[in-house]
């Protein structure tokens, strides 16, 4: 418990100090005042308006992605697989970019366009794992994301490479994440989407634990494997997707979230997803901080900041592993 009250207060000076943090720094009293509604004036529309759904979608968004890559690594039982290893992120961008391409101008034409490309991945790669009609190879599901994502990757090269300048350049901010179109609709619609496949991930702690194991015991245990890696596969798919929708391409937050929290914290899922969810939620808030003011005005993608913090920590955790 006191663990968890501790990695608790964390993230919450973490949430905060985000809030404040930005091309106009803002006091922590000016932050208060605008949370609690107490104040009204400049300070407080950037705080209500501005940068608390910015923070909360960035927050939601990270630890969904940890979520799924601690579920994904038990399911297909590789260290190295991750919520876009399965062509997820190359669906999502796929679309993406097209609806930039067409120059769709509605506020959620490239979210929903980015939805559509990911589940079009999903189903896509699923068809090709069940090489019996019956039976989810996850070795197949594995080489299956790997070829449609680099499907998806050379398209939307074609694509930019036809497209005007500016809508080019908008692709690629978005495909190396962004919460740049942040708002309070946006959190609310993750937030309604995200609570069934959360919950579900959540509620098979267990057949995951056996599933780590490998198939054969979690069968012996008496877990339904095949049932189970479906669920599994589509649930967590389904999660990547949104979030991809709405953010863009992060990278490496479902790769390194779940293995430090293995190592620093439990391995078995129940205690794990929770605070894989946390941990993941709050690296994403501090890089998304990172990316709006280190070289503010301009804003760098987030994507490119978490592949900066990934990488060397990755390094880190694969040495202790290691050793």
């Amino acid at each position: 418990m006191t663990r968890w009250l501790v990695l608790i207060a964390v993230v919450a000076a973490v949430l905060l100090g985000a809030v404040a943090l930005g091309p106009a720094p803002l006091g922590l009293v000016d932050v208060w005042r605008g949370l609690t509604g107490s104040a009204e004036g400049p300070a407080a529309t950037i705080v209500r308006d501005l940068r608390l759904p910015r923070v909360l979608l960035a927050f939601l968004v990270g630890g969904s992605l940890s979520v799924t890559g601690a579920a994904l690594q038990a399911l297909v039982r590789n260290p190295l697989a991750d919520p876009y290893l399965l062509g997820l992120s190359g669906g999502a961008g796929l679309g993406a970019v097209t609806a930039i391409a067409l120059q769709l101008t509605s506020p959620w034409a490239v979210p929903v366009a980015a939805l559509v490309g990911a589940i079009g991945a999903i189903l896509l790669v699923y068809r090709v794992a069940v090489v019996t009609g019956s039976v989810l190879d996850t070795r197949v599901l594995l080489l299956g994301g790997v070829v449609v994502g680099a499907f998806a990757a050379s398209v939307m090269g074609a694509i930019m490479a036809l497209s005007p300048a500016p809508e080019v350049r908008n692709a690629l901010m978005w495909l190396l994440g962004s919460f740049g179109r942040a708002s309070w609709q946006a959190v609310a619609v993750f937030a309604v989407y995200a609570v069934i496949p959360l919950a579900v991930l959540y509620g098979l702690a267990r057949p995951l634990d056996l599933l780590a194991l490998g198939e054969e015991p979690a069968r012996f245990l008496g877990t339904d494997v095949e049932r189970t890696k479906r669920v599994l596969y589509l649930t967590a798919s389904a999660l990547t997707a949104v979030a991809v929708s709405l953010s863009g391409i992060i990278g490496f937050v479902g790769l390194v979230v779940p293995h430090a929290v293995r190592l620093t914290w439990a391995r078995l899922h129940r205690a794990l997803l929770p605070a894989a969810f946390v941990v993941g939620g709050a690296l994403v808030v501090i890089a998304d901080a990172l990316a709006r003011t280190v070289f503010a005005p301009l804003e760098m993608p987030v994507g490119i900041v978490t592949a900066l913090i990934g990488v060397p920590v990755f390094v880190l955790l694969v040495r202790r592993w290691a050793s």
